[in-house]
């Protein structure tokens, strides 16, 4: 499984096993087959005593992971054909594991680190991340909500920033990631290549490999937009719905915040309003689940969504014919209606 082509690759060195997603042509997004490898390669290592730590990382230098593989998901879809459930219930099972690994796992989070890929980070015990990073959950730009354990980790962030996150599906930098608690350690993409080098002549006797990075490199950066933005962020988040929070970002007058709060309506009614009305109550209903319940949810809803939610219309508008033009149902915020939205969360 080390070969070149193998769209995972394996090794073993120094007691550290490395894991590489080897897709970087496609920006290293998950497939099924992808998700089983990578889950079953932490199975045997997970039984290797020989085996101390972890590390998970993407192959070349523009992503550690963009996603799922959305596009084969459509397709999959438009053919009529099974096989949707059967990827999101594997790639969510393979999160809990990462979560719940017997052993240290460091993510080297290099490049765009977006969906399916923030899902396999944040259970990373040792998060990296360099100045190159762009981090988010950007679903509701295609119709779709925060999965992967969005509506764990996304709820969980200070004050109501995983709200604002999740709806808007802003990308953030490396110093937002530090700040917000979704990245642990920076360290310059430079000193990054050369961890391998400090791996191999890692002396397991004086440190680990995360008291290596830790003291490589630093827990916070200067310059975090979401640490200037907070006040702004709880203020407006925090109202009772889609519409509401629409409203109340029309209003803010002060100076500082003006014209983010106009930006963020502008990105907003740019969103499917349906996916970002159900990303709310996802993510307000995670802040009381545990982990496994908030997967139970994803999953509840995934298998609704492509029948029922506004995905494949987004993926046709901006992966496949790329007019850039979703029809989104309904077409705007003042349109939604409140029972379709929770008819989504029924049956749970």
């Amino acid at each position: 499984m080390t070969e070149p082509q193998a769209v995972i690759m394996a090794k073993t060195r120094n007691h550290i096993g490395y894991l590489t997603l080897n897709r970087p042509e496609g920006l290293n997004a998950l497939t099924l087959e992808m998700v089983r490898l990578l889950h079953n390669q932490l199975k045997v290592w997970a039984g290797d005593t020989s085996i101390k730590a972890v590390i998970l990382r993407g192959a070349g230098n523009r992503a550690f992971c963009a996603g799922g593989d959305i596009r084969g998901l459509y397709d999959l879809h438009k053919a009529g054909k099974r096989g949707i459930e059967e990827f999101f219930r594997h790639e969510y099972l393979l999160d809990q594991y990462i979560h719940d690994y017997s052993k240290p796992v460091l993510v080297l989070m290099d490049g765009f680190v977006l969906g399916g890929g923030m899902g396999l980070a944040q259970g990373g015990s040792l998060r990296l991340v360099s100045e190159r990073a762009r981090m988010g959950m950007p679903e509701t730009g295609i119709g779709y909500f925060p999965d992967v354990g969005g509506s764990y980790f996304l709820p969980r962030l200070p004050g109501e920033l995983g709200l604002y996150l999740g709806i808007t599906g802003n990308h953030i930098t490396a110093a937002d990631a530090l700040y917000a608690g979704l990245a642990d350690v920076h360290l310059p993409s430079e000193r990054m290549a050369k961890l391998d080098h400090h791996f191999d002549n890692l002396d397991w006797s004086l440190t680990s490999p995360e008291q290596l990075v830790r003291d490589l490199g630093v827990t916070e950066l200067p310059n975090s937009e979401l640490a200037r933005l907070q006040p702004a962020i709880d203020h407006h988040f925090i109202a009772n719905d889609i519409p509401a929070i629409r409203r109340s970002l029309l209003e803010e007058h002060r100076s500082e915040f003006k014209e983010w709060a106009l930006a963020t309506v502008t990105t907003m009614d740019k969103r499917s309003p349906l996916a970002m009305a159900v990303t709310l109550e996802l993510l307000r209903r995670g802040r009381q689940l545990s982990l496994p319940e908030c997967f139970a949810m994803e999953l509840h809803i995934d298998r609704q969504w492509f029948e029922h939610g506004d995905i494949v219309e987004g993926v046709r508008a901006l992966l496949v014919d790329k007019d850039k033009n979703p029809r989104w149902n309904p077409s705007t915020i003042a349109q939604l209606d409140p029972a379709r939205v929770k008819a989504f969360f029924k049956g749970l």
